[in-house]
């Protein structure tokens, strides 16, 4: 393999920690002949790649490479994979593929012509395999990432490890308590304000999740749909105006013509804002499949980019809905409620402060009160940071 990129693998793995990996890590099935892990910048894709070489590389012969690397200005993924295979590789790990121009017609080459080699690939969030020159939905099962939860936000910086809960324990009503954090309030404010991330970890934290939003919204989306630079900026106009709102009730009429763009395209661009974790919309059960209701509301995705971006017009309101609706996404169907904040699975959940009253869920039956700024909970009443430990 040429010696320039061996270094840097090699570079790579000796500052990957080990003391710490997240949720997906044992999701995945490495040992497919191919896959790809999707998911926003900065939640640490990488990380997770690098972290299972360094522990599985003296079982089988492994190789990692980003596709942005200057090696690919006169190489190609095929030569790559091709002479990897000449030298006896089995396992094939290629960051950021969608930096490479026709990356899913090299991918499924290298698929078809080393049947013997597994693949490993890493992508934007907004990547779409199905829309590729080459099928690879077939091939190459997609796992989709996302940031860090409060559970792992404590083990990763604050090395205190707990349980996952899934929601039957979180609203059982029974008493719950973190080992060696008995008070863990602080921590969760904390974590709404800069923990999501891991790149937290780092120093400039704030200026650089701005670069991952700048990044994510100027040329991560407009180059996946083709959009000059005018509708770029227009997208970032209205990630601004629903930074400002609490939360944001989408009439599309009216956004349209705020930013100037067709009725008919503004659909599609707050679905690519989704797919890229700039937002999340909350859907109602109309058609009984998970992505496919009306779409009742739009959160920003995470509050960490709702304190950046709401600055001291953030409210604390929309940051517990945005933390709700980011943390139990991940394992179930969170739909809107007729009469409260939240749905899932037939569970009613209102979410607000310490003196959040019963009122509006009186007369529905399994309807919870999500409460900030409590430790414990007691009957229909639930902490909101143990919905932070559901992954």
């Amino acid at each position: 393999m040429d010696i320039n990129l061996v270094v840097y693998m090699q570079n790579q793995l000796q500052s990957t920690p080990t003391d710490f990996y997240r949720y997906m890590y044992e999701k995945i099935d490495w040992q497919q002949r191919m896959f790809g892990l999707v998911g926003p910048r900065g939640v640490g894709k990488t990380m997770l790649f690098l972290q299972y070489i360094k522990a599985h590389q003296t079982e089988e012969r492994m190789f990692y490479v980003s596709a942005d690397n200057t090696y690919f200005s006169n190489h190609t993924l095929v030569e790559l994979a091709d002479q990897f295979s000449i030298e006896g590789g089995e396992h094939l790990f290629i960051d950021e593929v969608h930096k490479y121009p026709n990356w899913s017609k090299e991918l499924k080459q290298i698929y078809d012509t080393h049947p013997d080699m597994k693949v490993a690939f890493t992508g934007s969030s907004v990547l779409d395999i199905t829309k590729g020159e080459s099928d690879l939905s077939r091939r190459s099962p997609i796992y989709r990432m996302q940031g860090l939860s409060f559970r792992e936000y404590l083990a990763m910086f604050h090395h205190v490890n707990t349980q996952v809960l899934p929601i039957e324990q979180i609203i059982s009503g029974e008493p719950f308590s973190i080992d060696n954090m008995p008070h863990p309030i602080s921590a969760f404010k904390n974590y709404l304000q800069r923990g999501y991330y891991p790149i937290a970890a780092e120093s400039l934290f704030e200026v650089k999740l701005n670069q991952v939003i700048n990044l994510t919204m100027e040329t991560d989306i407009p180059q996946y749909a083709n959009m000059n630079a005018s509708t770029g900026r227009k997208l970032k106009k209205l990630l601004g105006i629903i930074a400002m709102s609490v939360p944001f009730k989408p009439v599309m009429d009216k956004i349209s013509k705020m930013i100037n763009v067709s009725r008919n395209d503004l659909a599609d661009y707050l679905l690519y804002m989704e797919d890229a974790g700039m937002i999340a919309q909350l859907r109602d059960a109309t058609n009984g499949i998970m992505g496919l209701g009306k779409v009742e509301k739009v959160y920003l995705d995470n509050p960490n980019i709702a304190y950046l971006l709401g600055e001291e017009a953030s409210n604390i309101g929309n940051i517990r809905e945005t933390f709700f609706l980011n943390q139990m996404r991940v394992n179930n169907v969170v739909v809107s409620s007729k009469v409260s904040d939240f749905e899932i699975n037939g569970l009613t959940f209102e979410v607000g402060g310490k003196s959040k009253k019963q009122k509006q869920i009186a007369n529905i039956d399994k309807a919870f009160v999500v409460k900030d700024d409590i430790e414990y909970g007691s009957g229909n009443i639930v902490p909101i940071w143990m919905f932070g430990l559901n992954y």
